[in-house]
């Protein structure tokens, strides 16, 4: 049996995920390219593979078909939708990810992030590197109004944290009214800080939900980049309307694009999982998951 691997640094920070496939039997091919692999890469990659353990690579109806071996998909990570689940379904693939793994770490990321922004870190930092020593007034995290947009696993925790720091966190989520505590428009007019923890690719934070947000608020971005409308971000943060803004899963990887022109952005290269922990629990879950899968194709 073989499987392959698309996540680009799977196995790097520990054998434990890797050494489950090996003690089976199971060959076992890394991703040879060490970043995301292109449709026609990752079609050459497949071949002759029973299994994959899927990082962000693009898997359509086009890869599934020539991939006739393929029988199980295990993503590592929350994120689903470089994955046409329909087509996989056509095709007899069974699909799985890893939606309690990254809880934690993207949670520590975000609060990392807003706590650097509303501490003015970034502008400090840079200060003192081009030999200017300004004392720049920051903000406490404590009895500040908090948005979070998105209220599952991450949002969760994301809320946890904050609370226990004493902050006022508000909810919205689109898809559980249950958990809500405000409407959008609501929650955006007087937040003084705006996290978005949603699943998808639909635009959440456009030029309309810009307009309502407070003046010299900040926007936390864990989600993917085009949650958030990049050319108005980039209006808003040189005009000071957004104060400041940190994103990870941004619009194109690598990404070159305008908001590196801001310094009032902090940008990160998709790197909320990458802790030690995190990463061993994402690959160990997603490999069992494909044993799981596998074992139901197969039987062995």
């Amino acid at each position: 049996m073989k499987v392959v691997v698309g996540a680009s640094s799977f196995s790097d920070s520990s054998d434990k995920a890797i050494g489950l496939l090996l003690e089976k039997g199971i060959e076992v091919i890394r991703n040879p390219y060490k970043r995301k692999m292109t449709e026609e890469e990752i079609i050459g990659h497949l071949s002759g593979a029973d299994g994959l353990l899927a990082g962000l690579e693009p898997l359509n109806e086009k890869v599934f078909r020539h991939a006739p071996q393929l029988k199980a998909i295990a993503r590592i990570g929350i994120g689903m939708d470089n994955v046409d689940q329909e087509a996989a379904r056509k095709y007899g693939i069974k699909v799985s990810n890893t939606p309690d793994g990254p809880t934690q770490a993207v949670a520590e990321m975000t609060l990392t992030n807003l706590l650097a922004l509303i501490h003015q870190v970034p502008l400090s930092n840079d200060d003192v590197h081009n030999g200017v020593w300004k004392k720049r007034i920051g903000h406490s995290v404590k009895g500040i109004k908090i948005l979070v947009i998105g209220y599952g696993h991450i949002g969760r925790k994301t809320a946890e944290l904050l609370e226990f720091l004493g902050a006022e966190v508000s909810v919205y989520d689109k898809y559980n009214e249950a958990v809500s505590t405000c409407e959008l428009k609501e929650g955006l007019q007087v937040a003084d800080v705006v996290t978005l923890h949603v699943s998808g690719n639909e635009e959440v934070i456009g030029r309309r939900e810009m307009q309502l947000m407070k003046e010299g608020a900040i926007l936390l971005n864990s989600a993917r980049g085009t949650v958030v409308n990049e050319d108005a971000l980039y209006e808003n943060l040189q005009s000071g309307k957004i104060a400041g803004f940190w994103g990870d899963a941004l619009w194109q990887e690598p990404y070159h694009g305008k908001i590196c022109e801001c310094k009032n952005a902090i940008l990160t290269p998709h790197i909320c999982t990458y802790t030690t922990t995190c990463r061993e629990s994402m690959e160990t879950e997603a490999v069992k998951n494909l044993l799981r899968d596998l074992e139901g194709a197969y039987g062995f």
